[in-house]
């Protein structure tokens, strides 16, 4: 079973320069352990989390291979390594 890392924006929903720092540390994290799945778990809410999740990501496409969505929970992206 490859390893999986989980990061829950729950708690820092409103605070955009901790999202931005906790999700570049979980990225960096799983790349630099070999972890394959980060699970990120923007929630539901509004969806302008998911929004801010997704342009992150879309900035930084060099730290990871590629994004899932979770067709049974639309409040969880799967980040996958090589």
């Amino acid at each position: 079973m490859s390893k999986k890392l989980k990061l829950d924006l729950h708690d820092i929903f409103n605070k955009g320069k901790e999202i931005d720092t906790a999700l570049r540390d979980v990225l960096v994290d799983a790349r630099d352990s070999n972890v394959k799945i980060v699970e990120i778990i923007p929630g539901k809410g509004s969806g302008q989390l998911k929004k801010r999740v997704l342009k992150f990501l879309e900035r930084n496409k060099d730290l990871y291979d590629r994004i899932d969505k979770d067709s049974k929970n639309w409040g969880r992206l799967f980040v996958r390594f090589k």
